[in-house]
């Protein structure tokens, strides 16, 4: 039989934390274990309060059907997801957390780590970005002079956006990729994105409301930079969608609820001839563990996480200079404080 057991965490950031949405100081997160016959696996879920799903609320659905979710006979991830999406409908958040912490099962009775289970070869994997918050010019100088690494992935969204980039610019010859979280208008974003393209930008990640289809559709018919999707594509059923608008998706497993249903939205979004890209919401290091056995599969991964952090609840994969670097623990590959 399955035994759960959860913890809130609240973990600082390094710098207040700025997108267009707002700033926190903190990440909120449930964490997850699931112990199955003496092998316990983990799973994490951010808080992130634009999708409105709370800890208290992942707690509070969890305790509602703690029984349910433990009497389920597990065999694989895959049936354990699908019975935990019906039972959690409304709240993939949860059921990410839940999912990881299978998967993370899985893998340690393998005996393999996740990407060894999929068949991935990590001798291909990409780096991962560091994200440069929204600040004064000089405090985003200062965080990416702190910082030195070959991708950043600079938060905008202001009136300010073009005089950021072209002072960044001025102290690395560093890849930028630019992220406005929905933040511009058509007509704003095709302006700075022609001025972006000259400054060694490799894409920009949802420029637009995440519902501007139109806007989209003209912006995917001129922009010189490819187009990522993030809050235009939450789910599966989402990826489809982005033909014709977006020539990339970023993937997070905590909105999209887990490892089991990010499986199915690369495979159509391979299909469907999308880049694809797997994206961070601040996950400590179990979290970001769980993103590390997807990079063979992925074009571009955010992951940074852990980097942002100013403390964290797990050991796992840990950074050099952008690259991943894999410990030998089995499943996802953390080591938890115990609960």
């Amino acid at each position: 039989m399955m035994v759960v057991k959860y913890k809130s965490i609240n973990l600082p950031f390094r710098y207040p934390f700025s997108i267009s949405k707002g700033t926190k100081t903190h990440q909120p997160s449930l964490l997850t274990e699931l112990d199955f016959f003496g092998v316990k696996g983990y799973g994490e879920a951010p808080a992130i309060p634009y999708y409105d799903i709370t800890v208290d609320k992942m707690i509070g659905d969890l305790e509602a059907k703690k029984s349910s979710i433990e009497k389920f006979a597990f065999t694989n991830p895959e049936r354990y997801w699908h019975y935990l999406h019906h039972l959690f409908p409304n709240n993939p958040f949860l059921v990410c957390a839940l999912d990881m912490a299978a998967w993370d099962i899985y893998g340690k009775m393998k005996k393999k780590k996740l990407f060894e289970l999929w068949n991935g070869d990590i001798s291909r994997n990409p780096v991962t970005d560091y994200t440069i918050g929204i600040d004064t010019i000089d405090k985003m100088v200062q965080k990416m002079q702190e910082k030195p690494w070959p991708v950043y992935k600079i938060k905008l969204g202001t009136d300010e956006d073009v005089p950021i980039i072209t002072a960044l610019r001025k102290y690395t010859t560093s890849v930028f990729r630019i992220d406005a979280n929905a933040a511009w208008k058509a007509d704003e974003a095709l302006e700075k994105i022609h001025i972006f393209k000259d400054l060694n930008v490799e894409f920009i990640e949802q420029p637009l409301a995440k519902d501007d289809w139109a806007g989209m559709q003209f912006l995917y018919q001129h922009s010189p930079l490819p187009l990522i999707a993030d809050e235009s594509c939450v789910s599966e059923n989402d990826v489809e969608k982005c033909v014709g608008y977006f020539h990339g998706i970023n993937i997070k497993l905590t909105k999209s609820s887990g490892i089991t249903p990010a499986l199915r939205m690369i495979a159509k979004a391979r299909a469907l001839d999308l880049k694809v890209m797997m994206g961070s919401m601040n996950e400590c290091s179990v979290g970001t563990s769980a993103i590390a056995q997807f990079l063979p599969f992925i074009d571009y991964v955010d992951m940074d996480g852990p980097l942002l952090l100013a403390a964290d609840a797990a050991q796992g994969v840990t950074f050099e200079e952008g690259r991943i670097i894999y410990n030998q623990m089995n499943g996802i590959g953390v080591l938890v404080t115990p609960f």
